[in-house]
């Protein structure tokens, strides 16, 4: 064996008496170090890329009640008056059940995609007073929808928290109307270019989650 340089004793001395050396080879970075996961990708495949949107679980034969954010954790956006949701607490999140390969069989097949996958009210009525206290809204419950941010016909998942929000009505709305916001139009739309081929899935969905009021004129929809 040949002889350890002198120059490399001092270095080996200093790693053992400071709680031993790392197995990393020199040059090159623990990725256990640091602790932090690998970044999510989004469904267009490149982290990073837009708004890198979670996949959630997708259709599911029987639904769970799902925990919400912390009671007055979430607060309302507004653009031009209208409600946006709380990026950090309802980020949107995607159904891999959907894919822009199967558009023809999912979203954009006839005969009512959205109502065979829909939670019953039973799960979903439970979960919106738990998200309205999310969202310190204290209102009547019949005045706000309790609103997939990536909307089912856009391929957006069932029952993951991180796609469900109380979405309050638009600005003068009158009481005892029931919901009316211009969110539900933006997504028809949407949707209609998706099935068209005029925009792809990944390009709506990210559009909703970026801004649902821009949504149309960022993607050149009229």
């Amino acid at each position: 064996m040949p002889p350890v340089r002198p120059a490399v004793v001092p270095a080996l001395l200093t790693c053992l008496l400071l709680a031993g050396c790392s197995s990393v080879p020199l040059g090159t970075s623990d990725p256990s170090s640091s602790g932090a996961s690998a970044p999510e990708v989004s469904r267009s495949g490149a982290a990073g890329a837009g708004h890198a949107i979670a996949v959630g679980a997708g259709p599911q034969k029987k639904y769970t009640v799902q925990q919400q954010p912390a009671a007055g954790s979430c607060h309302f956006r507004y653009e031009k008056g209208e409600p946006l949701e709380d990026a950090a607490c309802t980020p949107g999140a995607v159904s891999p059940a959907v894919t822009q390969a199967n558009l023809k069989t999912t979203i954009c097949r006839k005969g009512g995609y959205t109502s065979g996958i829909r939670p019953s009210a039973y799960i979903t009525g439970k979960e919106k007073k738990l998200n309205a206290a999310s969202y310190g809204y204290t209102g009547a419950m019949s005045e706000v929808e309790y609103d997939h941010l990536i909307s089912l016909q856009l391929g957006g998942d069932p029952n993951d928290p991180r796609n469900l929000w109380i979405e309050p009505s638009d600005p003068g709305h009158k009481s005892s109307q029931g919901v009316n916001n211009k969110k539900d139009p933006v997504e028809t739309k949407l949707h209609t270019a998706v099935c068209a081929g005029r925009i792809t899935l990944v390009q709506a969905q990210q559009a909703i989650v970026t801004d649902w009021t821009t949504a149309l004129t960022t993607l050149g929809i009229s």
